[in-house]
């Protein structure tokens, strides 16, 4: 395996996908790669990833608030993403850092514009303020195959869920419809990952989706097909983390 270099400019990676899809997963086993290889790693989730992020994403997800307004619920998403790309990922990406990113521009486009029903030119035009000139390199969008109420009942674990959650399976179905829309009009930016009948190889696909920007050669990639099993084990760390924090 190649060490990691310093990169001239950072390389920025958005996860994108419904409810359910395995983002944090794959986010995760390839934090750990690239972190063996040497580079600086942030992993980082929307809304939250900073201290006025997480206050609002305690906000905009909570129950209770079920009478928040779709154009409330945008610019709360907005706020919090501009926090985070001033705060977090511009200067991370300035020192050459690696960020990877649960969510970011294109789930706005998804849960607002398609699932809420925000005019779209509008939230593209809130999406750019908020993002102060930061794009992903790349979009890995994880395409389960699965309705919206098996990726519900998946990202739940038997949980009453959060707002978002609750908004109902035709508003979920609007979402999955509206990511595979970016992905076939943003081919140069979004890879399109179906999951497969094992972690290791959703991950092997999603290290092959961001091959290039680490000089990696997507068909023979420099990790063995033990080192892909580890992702099994990586998940399971994090749900004992997830239960501790419960």
């Amino acid at each position: 395996m190649n060490g990691g270099e310093q990169l001239t400019r950072g390389v920025f990676i958005t996860f994108e996908g419904g409810d359910g899809s395995g983002k944090t997963t794959h986010i995760l086993f390839l934090a750990e790669a690239l972190r063996d290889a040497g580079y600086e790693v942030l992993c980082l989730r929307e809304p939250g990833g900073t201290q006025v992020g997480e206050l609002l994403r305690d906000v905009v997800l909570d129950p209770e608030y079920v009478a928040m307004a779709p154009e409330a619920e945008l610019l709360i998403y907005e706020a919090a993403r501009a926090q985070l790309v001033y705060e977090v990922v511009a200067p991370a990406l300035e020192r050459g850092a690696v960020v990877l990113c649960d969510r970011f521009f294109d789930s706005t486009i998804a849960y607002q514009a398609y699932g809420r029903g925000i005019d779209r030119e509008f939230v593209r035009q809130a999406n750019i303020f908020a993002c102060q000139g930061v794009v992903p390199d790349r979009t890995v969008f994880i395409e389960t195959n699965a309705s919206a109420e098996v990726g519900l009942q998946r990202a739940m674990h038997g949980r009453d869920g959060d707002r978002m959650e609750r908004a109902g399976v035709e508003f979920h179905d609007r979402v999955l419809s509206a990511y595979r829309d970016i992905a076939n009009a943003n081919p140069e930016r979004v890879c399109t990952v179906v999951l497969q009948d094992t972690k290791a190889e959703t991950a092997k696909q999603v290290f092959r989706a961001v091959a290039d920007l680490f000089g990696w050669n997507a068909d023979d990639l420099p990790f063995t097909d033990s080192y892909f099993e580890g992702a099994n084990a990586i998940r399971a760390k994090q749900r004992v983390r997830e239960d501790e924090d419960a």
